[in-house]
């Protein structure tokens, strides 16, 4: 089971200094994904924003589902009005263990804690997608020990959970630069993200090796390739080609966060989902990642909901 993740005992946690793991789930419940012509568009769901019909013979298990959902929403959360997809920046993990005395290491363990629970919790309500920022480009520059205990941590899990996610249908996708981990890693991220690639239930986003600015810088390479290869004229360049070139056009019906969520009291986006969050709302608090319970992200959902969604239109 995910909740016994056996860790390698020659590596050194103490040592480590890391704020956001990735961490899977256990004991979800499971869903069909609701979408399409039969769900009436929310006020905080972008114009633009198109999703794909489902059968009508799917529609009385998706009434039922939804019914299940809303019965498990906290009264004063309105299911209409949720975000569909939630980005996090997993933050305090090794201030929380320094504040208890404890290593970085039952930081870590805290957070995966956590991580399981929001995940359930975002299945429960009717989230549709989770993205967590687990390792950023620029923290290769950390120490060696922290980064290789970092790695062993990312491919046990994986490899732990994966039955686990085929079985409560959690769809993953893994983006960042995969050329930068190690080839066990690498493999076993593609098996996962294959392994999973039907699942309905949520889609869990992991960003690993990621930089916001590496992925636009990419795009851009990308469609230059295409108009030197005489695929595409510069002038009918659009936002639409940026956009099908980004990593998180892996989940093309809200590859887009409505909500992110950053703990433990930063105030900035840290190089990630920069062109992804340019409408998205943000949402920070000082609780540290270990710390991020229920009530929190009640919070944050409540705040979301809450606000009038613009996207640079005036509405009288």
């Amino acid at each position: 089971m995910l909740s016994s993740l056996h860790l390698n005992p020659t590596l050194n946690y103490a040592t480590l200094n890391y704020s956001a793991t990735l961490l899977p789930l256990r004991g979800s419940r499971r869903r069909t994904r609701r979408n399409g012509a039969n769900e009436s568009l929310v006020s905080t769901a972008h114009p633009a924003r198109q999703y794909p019909s489902l059968s009508a013979s799917l529609a009385p298990a998706r009434e039922v589902e939804e019914r299940k959902e809303e019965a498990l929403l906290p009264p004063h959360l309105r299911p209409e009005s949720l975000p569909r997809h939630v980005a996090v920046i997993m933050d305090g993990n090794s201030r929380w263990a320094k504040a208890r005395g404890l290593p970085s290491s039952a930081g870590h363990e805290a957070g995966y804690r956590t991580l399981k629970k929001m995940v359930e919790l975002s299945c429960q309500w009717g989230i549709r997608a989770l993205t967590v920022f687990a390792f950023s480009s620029e923290n290769w520059t950390r120490p060696k020990m922290e980064v290789d205990f970092l790695m062993t941590l990312f491919e046990n899990v994986l490899k732990e959970g994966l039955g686990e996610f085929v079985r409560e249908g959690i769809r993953i996708c893994i983006i960042g630069d995969s050329s930068e981990l190690p080839q066990s890693l690498q493999k076993l991220a593609k098996e996962v993200v294959d392994k999973t690639k039907n699942n309905t239930q949520i889609d869990l986003i992991v960003a690993i090796s990621y930089s916001g600015r590496k992925e636009i810088t990419q795009a851009c390479q990308n469609i230059a390739q295409k108009v030197k290869d005489g695929l595409l004229e510069p002038e009918d360049i659009t936002e639409s080609h940026i956009e099908e070139e980004l990593e998180t056009n892996c989940i093309p019906e809200f590859p887009n966060p409505d909500l992110l969520i950053r703990t433990s009291g930063e105030l900035r986006l840290s190089n990630f989902l920069l062109w992804q969050s340019a409408y998205t709302e943000l949402f920070f608090t000082n609780t540290y990642w270990p710390d991020f319970g229920e009530a929190d992200y009640i919070e944050a959902l409540t705040s979301f909901q809450n606000r009038q969604r613009r996207f640079g239109q005036r509405i009288n």
